[in-house]
């Protein structure tokens, strides 16, 4: 156990770090490392993608609360959105949940991997909405929020890949942006994990240490790095032009996603 824990602590210095960097949620690192390391661990194969999703989305409760009030504290959180789009978050999110609950692994994990092929081919050509709009309506933001909700629970990630370029959009300050959608990751994280906990509550053959889909050493390992190195990651966002990074990072999901397939199918 010494062991895994270990590795839960190293992986989530590395999601922390990215979480803040690039306002895209730890999710999209820890599943497929997750699905992984859970295989290594010989947990039942048709419950490792539920679990290192649900076990992603309690970690990232975490990992938003500090990436958050590191942008809070740089002036970058827009409030009056993050309170908009929160009933819608929480909505989707929970239903997102659910439904994640009811798809079997093989075929969630082709919906996971096709969402993170489509976020790193975005990072990688840098491709940005152009503004050219306002916000919609506070209903118009709520609904918005559902469809976030909902996508970012069935990949396990804090909405950025959605909230950020849907801000974009809008005219909001690409560094608003991200700060604000880390903000959002906090509702996302915690209606997503509560989903999770409940819809794998009646599952048998769970591993020891199950809260549900929440496997609670690898929450604990993964969140307590995930905080340190957030903020870090933060940081660099407000003073730097990180598009070679990002180039790389496009990089490594693509390879990470294509070894989660690979444990998953064969």
């Amino acid at each position: 156990m010494t062991m895994w824990l270990f590795a839960y602590f190293v992986l989530g210095m590395f999601s922390g770090f990215c979480a803040g960097l690039f306002g895209v949620g730890g999710g999209v690192v820890l599943v497929p490392i997750l699905t992984s390391l859970f295989v290594a661990q010989q947990f039942p194969h048709e419950h490792v993608l539920h679990l290192a999703l649900g076990s992603s989305m309690a970690t990232i409760v975490f990992t938003s609360i500090s990436s958050l009030r590191a942008h809070h504290l740089r002036g970058a959180v827009r409030w009056p959105i993050v309170l908009k789009i929160a009933p819608g978050i929480v909505i989707g999110t929970l239903l997102g949940s659910q439904l994640a609950s009811q798809v079997p692994t093989r075929p969630l994990g082709i919906f996971f991997a096709a969402f993170i092929t489509c976020v790193a081919i975005q990072m990688f050509l840098n491709v940005k909405p152009q503004p050219h709009r306002q916000l919609p309506s506070a209903m118009g933001i709520a609904g918005v929020g559902i469809v976030i909700g909902a996508v970012s629970a069935l990949v396990a990630i804090g909405g950025g890949s959605l909230s950020v370029p849907f801000m974009t959009w809008c005219n909001v300050k690409v560094q608003h942006a991200i700060g604000t959608s880390a903000a959002i990751g906090l509702p996302i994280a915690l209606s997503g994990a509560v989903g999770y906990a409940i819809s794998g509550w009646s599952q048998t053959g769970m591993p020891p240490g199950s809260l549900g889909y929440l496997y609670l050493p690898a929450v604990a390992g993964t969140a307590l790095a995930s905080v340190m190195t957030a903020p870090l990651g933060a940081g660099v966002t407000h003073s730097l032009q990180p598009a070679t990074v990002q180039k790389i990072f496009a990089a490594i999901l693509l390879l990470l996603v294509a070894k989660m397939l690979h444990t998953l199918f064969f």
